[in-house]
């Protein structure tokens, strides 16, 4: 009756894991995960047929080695399979990472930084841009949030790795979106402003051309986007693409770039558990161990387990520890948290750098571990700003300013954007700025290379000398007694010699 304890034990199947981490990813797979994403990627791809006269064999390995290779055991392939598991996640998997504060933060601060201190339009040919058609830009701006749009242009993008600006005109073509953008289409009042819509409402079609010939201009560049039931020509938008793919990548990401959300996504996780843990370790550092007569211990039973509770209850630092001095022995130890804020912000800063916003600026406190003042990373930033400015910002207002101008009956000149300094000086660096300034006018004065008047014109035309209110630099005939200027201002002009 007892065979029963004997019987059979099947052996249970192990399971391995995966872990959040790519670096701990495991798969048991008779085909490596890089093979997969390559041989779906290569399936995508277009057949090109090889062109005469260019078979070096004859067992058909020229498609071979224009193809996409898998890997053939020169990489080992756990190390290519942890970059293949980075690959794509979906704009929706995008979206709900953008639910993160830091994710969002990351994201969006490059564009409000961007976009902050805005533009001023001047005309492409070099000449002044007059004041009715400054006002009428300037009108335009801001009743079509063309600020508002260049942002989320950038957040948008940087979140998705794609964003579509589609400049709205009404015309009575109805072929109008789906045939090239031609100036001479737009009529008077026709510009209705700009529609930004999300990469999940939108399909890429591309023509034979974009898809045959990798020679063309536009090869695997979508000709067209359906845009809900509209079919629209690419010169109709406005496309923003963060870190394009190559050719054999593109159809995974859709014709999109490498969204800002995938790169950050697994050191924000990491940054995010390693700041929740600082808490529990605040709370658990210290462990006391309490030695006692086990064999006594459980032979009392609920008494014994009364008793524990009852030492449990005195165990902080308010209570009185209670215990036999003969039979009993306490220890604590205590976890070391001299170093908890270092490796809790050198996980953020990892996230800064993977989205290239300085921790600096991104956390608002001084960089941990790496000696920085923040000066050189805040330079570098700066540097990445003017790129998006002036890659990606530009175009969206060249033509919105375009369109503003042809709606309006003005087709003499173009315009582009001349951005203002991503940093605004304080007084005192505009102060240190005018007295170098002034000081420059003087040793050029005293030698002969300028005069007086050439330095009142520089004066009167730079809106931060202080002295703006001089007038048109083509009227500085005027007294120093009919400006009304202080004893003070003019002192300051004749030392100049100005005067």
């Amino acid at each position: 009756m007892f065979k029963w304890l004997k019987r059979k034990v099947e052996p249970v199947e192990r399971r391995t894991s995966e872990s959040f981490f790519s670096t701990h990813a495991v798969r048991n797979m008779k085909i490596s995960l890089a093979a997969e994403v390559l041989a779906a990627a290569h399936a995508k791809l277009p057949k090109i047929e090889p062109p005469v006269g260019t078979m070096d064999s004859s067992d058909g390995s020229w498609g071979v080695k224009i193809s996409a290779g898998l890997p053939n055991g020169v990489i080992n392939p756990a190390l290519i399979d942890w970059y293949a598991s980075q690959s794509f996640i979906g704009w929706q998997a995008c979206a709900l990472l953008m639910q993160n504060w830091l994710v969002d933060k990351a994201v969006t601060m490059p564009a409000r930084d961007a976009t902050r201190n805005g533009w001023d339009a001047v005309r492409v040919d070099g000449k002044e841009l007059d004041d009715e058609y400054r006002d009428l830009l300037e009108k335009f701006d801001k009743k079509y949030r063309i600020k508002w749009n260049a942002e989320q242009l950038v957040r948008m993008g940087r979140a998705f790795g794609i964003r579509i600006a589609w400049f709205k005109v009404e015309s009575s073509d109805p072929a109008y979106y789906e045939n090239p953008f031609n100036p001479d289409g737009v009529t008077e009042g026709s510009y209705k402003g700009i529609a930004q819509v999300d990469p999940y409402w939108c399909a890429p079609i591309l023509d034979s051309d974009a898809t045959s010939d990798p020679g063309n201009i536009h090869f695997y560049e979508p000709t067209w986007w359906m845009i809900g039931s509209t079919k629209v020509h690419r010169t109709h938008l406005q496309i923003f693409r963060t870190s394009e793919p190559p050719d054999i990548l593109k159809p995974l990401y859709l014709y999109g770039g490498i969204p800002t959300t995938q790169l950050i996504m697994e050191r924000v996780y990491a940054a995010e558990r390693t700041a929740n843990e600082a808490p529990l370790l605040a709370q658990s550092k210290r462990t006391n161990v309490w030695r006692t007569d086990m064999a006594a211990f459980k032979q009392a039973g609920e008494a014994g387990r009364q008793k524990l509770a009852e030492w449990v209850e005195f165990r902080d630092n308010y209570g009185i520890k209670i215990g036999d001095k003969e039979a009993d022995e306490f220890q604590q130890f205590d976890t070391s948290l001299a170093d908890l804020d270092d490796v809790m912000m050198s996980q953020y800063q990892l996230v800064a750098a993977a989205s290239q916003v300085p921790a600096t600026k991104l956390l608002g406190t001084q960089p941990k571990g790496f000696n920085s003042t923040g000066e050189y990373e805040e330079a570098n930033y700066h540097e990445f700003l003017e790129s998006i400015q002036e890659h990606d910002l530009t175009p969206l207002i060249e033509r919105h300013h375009l369109l503003v101008l042809r709606s309006n009956n003005v087709t003499d000149f173009e315009t582009t954007a001349s951005w203002r300094p991503l940093d605004a000086p304080t007084a005192k660096e505009v102060a240190e700025t005018n007295l170098i300034k002034a000081q420059t006018d003087g040793e050029l004065i005293g030698a002969g290379v300028i005069d007086s008047e050439d330095a009142r014109k520089r004066l009167a035309s730079d809106p931060d000398s202080g002295y703006h209110q001089l007038g048109d630099a083509d009227e500085l005939g005027t007294d120093l007694d009919d400006i009304g200027l202080s004893d003070e201002g003019k002192a300051a002009v004749e030392t100049l010699g100005l005067g």
